[in-house]
């Protein structure tokens, strides 16, 4: 045999001796891990059962709960519609003692406030101002509105409330010492076309009646209404922060009323010092 040979036949035993010894660690290794030990010595391996490390189940901590805050008003207000001009009572049982249903040749929304089972009481856009009524239930179509406005007159605001929560916030231009916005539990009756550009897109009157006027140019009556703000100069006295401006209506920016485009009849619309 040559040196070379010889070298290379000693460098072949050696890389045997090393991966024998390679592969049994591996094979130690490996099976360890599975959970079984496999002894590698004597001419059949052996099997030995090794207990697998018990296993610890992991306890996660509960997920903290959303905070939300609880509705600032009623998240819902039940609504009834009457079928065209129906009958009216002061106590349900008693005499007929007027119609509601029709506002201004348009039909009505009212809101609930009370029931007895056949009847419900309903506010009316009657003077003087909160009154109430009740109706027969078979008179009347129930749904409900998630809609409240609030008007509140110590900071000359208005504010829109869905499903309990406030959305929108407008400063707004209120009556005048001499002609103040009466407060009261009012509701939307109708929301009409402007009669001019100056009172904005659109107008909406209220069952709200003024106290200090009876009769607003001949009209027979002077309703308590949401529009725009006449003129750049009221427009102008509003600006960010309200104003007391007008007859008892109450004024927002063109740009505000737009908002209020979908609120629909039978809306309360509370009007609080």
């Amino acid at each position: 045999m040559t040196p070379v040979a010889a070298e290379r036949s000693g460098d072949r035993e050696r890389l045997l001796r090393q991966l024998g010894v390679a592969t049994a660690t591996l094979l130690l290794v490996a099976t360890t891990v599975a959970g079984v030990h496999v002894a590698t010595t004597g001419a059949a391996p052996k099997v030995v059962k090794v207990a697998a490390p018990p296993v610890v189940p992991t306890t996660l901590p509960p997920p903290s709960p959303t905070t939300v805050p609880p509705p600032q008003v009623s998240p819902t207000t039940a609504t009834a519609a009457p079928h065209g001009s129906i009958p009216t009572y002061a106590a349900p049982g008693s005499a007929a003692n007027g119609t509601v249903g029709i506002w201004y040749e348009y039909p009505l929304v009212l809101p609930v406030i009370g029931q007895q089972p056949g009847w419900l009481q309903v506010r009316v856009p009657e003077r003087p101002n909160g009154k109430t009524a009740w109706v027969q239930s078979s008179d009347v179509t129930l749904s409900s509105t998630p809609y409240r406005i609030v008007v509140t007159l110590s900071t000359e605001t208005l504010r829109v409330f869905k499903s309990g929560y406030q959305t929108l916030a407008f400063p707004a231009g209120i009556g005048l010492p001499a002609t103040p916005t009466p407060p009261g539990h009012f509701f939307v009756t109708v929301q009409v076309p402007p009669p001019s550009p100056g009172y904005g897109p659109f107008v909406i009157s209220t069952s709200g009646h003024s106290e200090a006027i009876t009769s607003w140019e001949g009209m027979g009556d002077a309703l308590i209404a949401i529009h725009g703000p006449i003129n750049s100069y009221a427009d102008g006295r509003i600006g960010a922060t309200g104003t007391r401006i007008s007859n008892g209506c109450i004024r927002l920016h063109d740009s505000d009323l737009a908002q209020l485009a979908t609120i629909p009849a039978g809306t309360p619309v509370d009007i609080v010092a």
